[in-house]
């Protein structure tokens, strides 16, 4: 290390590219879950309601049903009760929108209240972690009820509906417990594994710093994500301990690449697909289940939702710029006479990424999405128009389609997307496929260009203090490693408890880092400190592994 301190320097603007944020990446290895629960959840309402000749009601189911997309990557204990809050996050804002609807039929005030609602679901999914999709269905349909017709007596049995199809969509995510009861964490495993595997692969010494070091981090997260997903597991069985051993067998491969074999690392990796056992690697000396300390951070439990939300909270300023960028789309939409300014709030919601440069490349895909989804739309509209089963089919397709190609892009999945939510407007009647794509493009544009305008008014200075914040954590966090690591004999559970903490540190550190070097108009940033933590830090997990 150099005697003098880490210095600050401004970091320059980033471009804003086209080409970039199109680019395809690698599919989801769990795509397929989402896409099928969906279409399971979404089908038995649907085809009820046909059958019944009411599809004028398939709104409200679909709200319900959509709530099947979320959490699939959560062990089913945890799932269980994150598809619940969601299914009563969904009926809270169906709740609150179909009240203000029957009560006013002012536009004004309609977008006053779904911007504000689109912050508070932007703020409360980003809180709570809960994942894709996030806030973006909550909001769509939220948004889409304010404009509904609406009386007071018919709400109970509107929110009835959602809540029938939300415990549909409930059964169904929770359905493969039943073959695999613990899927969610052996994928977990296998991807601390693999990523591992590709850090120790880096030929040493030929590998630039900069692939090294992404290489790293990103090994560090999967190690981190696996340790998450097995303590948000009920219990520890003895597949919970197996997979135990192979997550800290993936943290002393990051510690000593040079003696370990990637390609044992992805034999277990692979050997956690399907239902067989869980690979048992050797025993390590020094370490067995009492040291892994994993019931002494189950205990401990996360900090609560309004620690996470308290002021000075990383998430306000983002809050902030969904609601002023929604309200500002929304009377944009409505000053131009588009019929439907709810589309404008909705696409204004969906760009707000953790900083400006992902909110543009959100922005790009977005608008390339819509259009060629609006294509897409006017190619299908006479077949949906031939009957109501045909709608009905077509939205199926589509929603399987949207979850089918969105990890790839943003952009490929949303030209599913939006001839599915143009299709939904189709339930209730019939409606000229030549007015709504027209508003649907126009509202594309100006939920876009306005929402951008918003993100770079609407400044986030608190991401600089989030990575002092960040910073102080990790250092703590080293030091108390290596206080434990001084121990003569330290107690059960603490070396691991205290390596694991440390990692959490260095991921949190690396992910604040990267968002205030994607936030416009921001201070300067400890660059150099930030990377001397990140590499004390690591010498010390390396340390504790050694230990």
């Amino acid at each position: 290390m150099t005697s003098s301190a880490p210095t600050s320097r401004p970091r320059p603007v980033r471009r804003l590219p086209i080409a970039g944020a199109l680019r395809l990446n690698k599919a989801s290895d769990i795509w397929f879950k989402a896409a099928t629960s969906v279409v399971v959840s979404a089908a038995v309402p649907n085809l009820t309601l046909l059958a019944l000749g009411r599809l004028d009601l398939a709104m409200y189911t679909m709200a319900g049903s959509l709530c099947a997309l979320y959490a699939h990557n959560l062990p089913y204990a945890a799932r269980a009760r994150a598809v619940a809050w969601v299914v009563l996050g969904m009926l809270a804002s169906l709740a609150v929108a179909l009240l203000t609807a029957s009560f006013t039929t002012s536009a004004v005030v309609l977008v006053a209240v779904g911007a504000l609602l689109a912050a508070a679901q932007k703020t409360l999914c980003d809180a709570t972690r809960i994942g894709p999709p996030g806030h973006l269905i909550l909001t769509f349909i939220s948004s889409a009820s304010l404009f509904a017709p609406q009386s007071p007596g018919q709400i109970p049995g509107h929110l009835a509906l959602t809540a029938g199809a939300g415990a549909v969509a409930w059964l169904v995510c929770m359905a493969p417990a039943l073959v695999r009861p613990h899927g969610p964490e052996r994928r977990a495993t296998a991807r601390a594994l693999k990523a591992a595997a590709a850090y120790v692969e880096l030929p040493d010494g030929e590998a630039p710093d900069a692939a090294r070091s992404r290489a790293r981090a990103a090994a560090a997260g999967a190690v981190h994500a696996a340790w998450q997903s097995l303590l948000a597991t009920g219990g520890r069985g003895a597949a919970g301990h197996a997979l135990e051993r192979l997550v800290v067998r993936a943290e002393v491969a990051l510690a000593a690449p040079a003696d370990t074999d990637p390609a044992q690392l992805r034999d277990w990796a692979d050997g956690l697909s399907g239902t067989g056992p869980v690979p048992r690697p050797a025993h390590l000396d020094g370490i067995d289940d009492e040291l892994l300390g994993i019931e002494v951070e189950r205990a401990a439990g996360r900090p609560s939702l309004w620690r996470r939300l308290a002021p000075g909270s990383p998430h306000l300023p983002v809050a902030l710029r969904t609601a002023v960028g929604c309200a500002l789309a929304g009377y944009g939409s409505l000053a131009l006479g588009m019929g439907r300014p709810y589309w404008a709030l909705v696409t204004a919601a969906s760009l707000y990424q953790a900083n400006v440069t992902l909110t543009w490349n959100r922005t790009v895909q977005r608008v390339a999405g819509n259009l060629l989804g609006v294509l897409v739309f006017a190619a299908v509209a006479p077949l949906a128009h031939v009957g109501p089963v045909f709608v009905v089919l077509l939205c199926l397709l589509f929603s399987f389609g949207a979850e089918a190609f969105i990890a790839r892009n943003y952009w490929l999945g949303t030209v599913s997307v939006t001839p599915m939510a143009l299709l939904i407007t189709e339930f209730a009647r019939t409606q000229d496929a030549g007015e709504l794509i027209t508003d649907r493009v126009v509202d594309t544009l100006v939920g876009a260009l306005l929402g951008v305008v918003a993100a770079m008014i609407v400044t986030n200075r608190r991401a600089a203090d989030h990575i002092e914040v960040a910073l102080d954590a990790a250092e703590r966090a080293r030091e108390h490693a290596e206080r434990t690591l001084a121990a003569a004999r330290p107690g059960p559970g603490d070396l691991e408890g205290a390596r694991r903490r440390l990692v959490a540190a260095l991921v949190e550190l690396r992910a604040a880092d990267d968002t205030a070097a994607g936030e416009w108009w921001q201070c300067a940033l400890p660059e150099e400190r930030v990377v001397a933590v990140e590499q004390a830090g690591h010498r010390t997990l390396a340390a504790t592994v050694r230990r």
